[in-house]
């Protein structure tokens, strides 16, 4: 439904490209979200789709019509793409009542009043606002206004919906609920979605797929758990969820040397340049237990307890420092001795993707 071929944008008087050869193709149905930090050209690459911005070169069709082309000249404005958009602000008529909102595309579209009726009363019933729609704007909590806004958007029925960061507006609890609606939602009226978001955990609770940008590039896609549990690049495991990453002195078969030790990796790809593995992948054993591949000892230097877990911090007898999640019940002293175990099916090799490193997540101690 989607289809972006190498995509540059490069805003006036900007000595750097805003996006920089972008090609992503999401399909019929799917939901696809651009992720990265803020700065990386995931909105510019939205905002390009929908026609508000006009890139310095590549291609975009969606539905199968070309609606871009920088070097056949070919620019469709943003009024005649079969497109819906929901902004950060909700951007919500606040002189019109939430049916009045909702009837506005289809108002402006010139569609039959009884098709305009039938098709709101059947979008506030999806989004559950059906009691509301006599009800002026300006009353409406924020939770409710976002409703509105996606609700005007499905009216359109438009070929595809962009989303540009529509719940960051909301507090946390009603961000969650959000989330976990706005999915089922687009997953019921059988959408395609192509969503931006800075927030890793959104983008993991709400995505078919996810492209991940940094520095205007398309660094790599794929769903979310295997973007989590697998990533291919350096970037990838460090912006995506906290890792321990080591870097990759040297590799000889499938035993590789990293800066804190020796771990065994098979299979270990030719460009290999770090070793990473999520806190809560690492174990934990208290004292020094006889010692196995992929085993370190160490001191614990920092326990914090936070409900569900403790976050462990133990520190290497070559000084670094590792984070582990270890289960809440099990009771840990600062200063005893700690085995920790990096399993070999959990470790993820890494190749240097070339990009800025984001700060890895830092949990504490």
């Amino acid at each position: 439904m989607v289809e972006i071929r190498d995509l540059s944008l490069t805003y006036a008087g900007a000595a750097q490209p805003s996006v920089a050869g972008v090609s992503l193709t999401v399909a019929q149905g799917e939901f696809v979200t651009l992720l990265g930090p803020s700065g990386c050209g995931k909105t510019s690459t939205l905002r390009s789709v929908a026609g508000l911005e006009r890139p310095s070169g590549g291609a975009i069709a969606i539905a199968g019509v070309t609606v871009f082309d920088g070097a056949g000249g070919i620019e469709v404005p943003t009024h005649a793409r079969d497109i819906s958009m929901v902004f950060q602000s909700y951007a919500v008529w606040p002189h019109m009542t939430v049916g009045e909102n909702v009837a506005f595309p289809l108002e402006i579209a010139r569609v039959p009043r009884d098709e305009v009726r039938r098709r709101v009363d059947e979008v506030l019933r999806l989004v559950g606002l059906q009691a509301l729609v006599a009800r002026s704007a300006t009353q409406l909590s924020g939770g409710q206004q976002q409703r509105v806004a996606i609700a005007r958007a499905l009216v359109r029925r438009a070929a595809v919906m962009l989303l540009d960061e529509p719940l960051s507006n909301l507090d946390a609890k009603l961000r969650e609920q959000m989330r976990v609606e706005l999915r089922q939602l687009i997953k019921t009226v059988g959408l395609t979605a192509l969503y931006v978001t800075h927030d890793q955990e959104e983008a993991l609770m709400l995505s078919d797929r996810i492209a991940l940008m940094n520095a205007g590039r398309l660094v790599e896609t794929g769903a979310p758990a295997q973007l989590y549990l697998a990533p291919r690049t350096l970037f990838g495991a460090t912006f995506l969820g906290a890792a321990e990453v080591f870097a990759v002195r040297r590799v000889d078969g499938d035993r590789v040397e990293t800066e804190a030790g020796e771990l065994t990796l098979a299979d270990a790809p030719p460009r290999l340049s770090h070793i990473a593995i999520r806190p809560e992948a690492i174990v934990a054993r208290q004292g020094d237990t006889t010692a196995r591949a992929n085993q370190w000892r160490g001191a614990l230097t920092g326990v914090v307890f936070s409900g569900r877990q403790q976050q462990l911090a133990v520190t290497l007898a070559c000084g670094r420092r590792v984070h582990v999640l270890a289960p809440p019940t099990r009771p840990y002293r600062v200063g005893e001795s700690i085995t920790i175990e990096l399993p070999s099916e959990r470790l993820m090799p890494l190749v240097d993707d070339a990009a800025p490193v984001h700060a890895p997540t830092e949990l504490q101690p």
